[in-house]
């Protein structure tokens, strides 16, 4: 008899009997990137894995006997069959990942994917989108010149080109691969391909307490969801399981105040858990939420 467990993330979920091996891999929304909780059990301190992120929690309900964890600050999908140099603090922070793929066996039989965004450089984008003043919306021909308040978006869309968006088709195309070269390692294990939460509000911005201007946070917010229908076309094309975590998420963006949010903001600093933070990445109310949407998922897919 399956006894179900209670998760701190709030979620009852009987373990799947026959998820035995557990391998995470991914980019700093699967690792939920950390400062505070961050652990080398899996991989190097450069990768600033959380020690409670969602794969972690996943492989704890689940109850798990085998159980890797490939997640990394930085991966794009090169990074899943190349090694990652990840040495960010010399003598603090630092180490080289080894190819994502090498966790994978033919006895893994749950595999989660969360990648994609560092290949469209994402999250560059919204480094480089800080303006230090708004931009003037009533009067657009006057607004200011750059860095003031020149739109970031003009360095993505030039002569009518929007080069994201040709990143992220391109992305499209490596996800694919990716989940292909997962089959060919694993062959038994159900994947998961999942997507990127609503970090960032759909309908403007809340300047200045995140200084990106209203023109800017839209683009943005847009390209985070072209991305996300991206990867669900990717899911589809190659029979992988795709985990929306987008949907539910709404009202939970950077914008929101700290008892609602599950994003870090612009200041390097959070309050779940207290201390130093990686901006614009999950906070631990974050990393529960992705847990609880990928257990729900995997069990309405019952594996």
């Amino acid at each position: 008899m399956l006894v179900p467990l209670i998760l701190a993330a709030g979620l009852i979920v009987s373990p799947a009997e026959r998820v035995r091996e557990y391998v995470a891999l991914g980019d700093s929304w699967s690792a939920d990137a950390s400062l505070v909780d961050m652990t080398t059990e899996h991989v190097p301190s450069g990768c600033v894995q959380s020690s409670r992120n969602y794969p972690k929690q996943v492989a704890k309900a689940l109850r798990v006997t085998t159980f890797r964890d490939a997640t990394c600050a930085g991966a794009t999908t090169a990074h899943l069959t190349a090694k990652q140099d990840v040495n960010r603090v010399k003598g603090l922070i630092g180490g080289v990942n080894a190819p994502q793929f090498d966790r994978l066996r033919r006895t893994t039989d749950l595999v989660t994917l969360g990648i994609g965004g560092n290949d469209i450089g994402l999250a560059g984008a919204v480094r480089h989108c800080i303006s230090l003043l708004p931009r003037l919306s009533f009067a657009p021909a006057a607004s200011l010149p750059a860095p003031f308040g020149s739109p970031c978006r003009d360095r993505w869309v030039k002569n009518g080109v929007d080069t994201m968006s040709r990143d992220i088709r391109a992305t499209e195309a490596k996800v694919v691969a990716a989940v292909k070269g997962i089959r060919q390692r694993s062959p038994r294990a159900h994947i998961m391909l999942v997507d990127y939460f609503a970090g960032l509000p759909e309908d403007g911005g809340c300047y200045p307490y995140v200084p990106v201007t209203d023109v800017d946070m839209r683009y943005l917010s847009a390209k985070l969801r072209e991305l996300n229908a991206a990867l669900a076309r990717a899911a589809r094309a190659t029979g992988a399981t795709f985990v929306d975590t987008y949907t539910p998420s709404k009202g939970h963006d950077v914008c929101q105040p700290s008892s609602k949010r599950w994003i870090v903001g612009l200041l390097p600093l959070s309050t779940d858990p207290l201390g130093p933070a990686v901006p614009f990445h999950p906070n631990q109310a974050g990393a529960d939420y992705q847990a609880r949407t990928v257990l729900a998922t995997l069990r309405s897919a019952d594996v």
